[in-house]
């Protein structure tokens, strides 16, 4: 027996699409209950303005890449990956959640403007979260790995870095568009990043080795 598919999260879905295709600045609540087969009425027993379902896509889509980004995480760790290549896992997981949301839409500048305008305190929140989890596997990895930080370098100054460096990225594509170069370019700046965080071991001999000496 099927579950019963969430009326919000139809709402959610019939409003993302009418935003991929019209841009939120033309985009109007009654299409979005056109969209879901609701009247007006009863999408406002929902959300009582466009504004109110445009956050609500925002945040949903912010749930499901934070969802995305641990998965991805303790995937690969437990396939034995090295730090760089799982904090890379991790956040391409998140990023691609975005991709997914918006791909196709020829209004993609004006909705990555407009999440910030109308969600701030979203972005905000949730950007918050997505460094605390990234600090969390890096301190997580380094524990079970006995992988060491560089002199006066913590998992948090690390997971900042690692957030610098996609917002660095961002600035040579504003759009994120084309999706693998931008995240090429991505994978290129952490592994460098990362290499260059962590202590490094006597000659002849890998971190992991050295840390797993008594």
């Amino acid at each position: 027996m099927q579950a019963r598919e969430n009326p919000e999260d139809r709402i959610l879905d019939a409003a993302m699409r009418v935003f991929r295709r019209q841009g939120f600045r033309r985009s109007t609540i009654e299409q979005a209950a056109e969209e879901a087969g609701l009247t007006r009425q009863a999408l406002y027993h929902h959300f009582p303005s466009k504004e109110a379902l445009f956050r609500g896509a925002i945040a949903r889509f912010y749930e499901r890449a934070l969802a995305a980004e641990i998965e991805a995480a303790r995937a690969a760790e437990a396939a034995g990956r090295e730090l760089a290549d799982i904090v890379i896992a991790e956040v391409t997981a998140r990023l691609r959640v975005l991709f997914a949301e918006l791909q196709g839409s020829p209004h993609l500048e004006e909705l990555l403007s407009e999440h910030l305008a109308q969600s701030r305190d979203l972005y905000q929140t949730y950007s918050a979260r997505f460094g605390e989890e990234v600090a969390a596997t890096i301190a997580r990895v380094c524990r079970g790995r006995k992988l060491k930080l560089a002199r006066g370098v913590t998992t948090e100054d690390l997971a900042r870095c690692v957030e610098m460096a996609i917002h660095g990225t961002k600035s040579a594509y504003p759009s994120m568009q084309p999706v693998d170069a931008f995240l090429k370019q991505l994978a290129m700046m952490l592994r460098m990043l990362i290499a260059g965080a962590l202590a490094q071991a006597p000659a002849g001999r890998s971190s992991r080795e050295t840390g797993d000496r008594k």
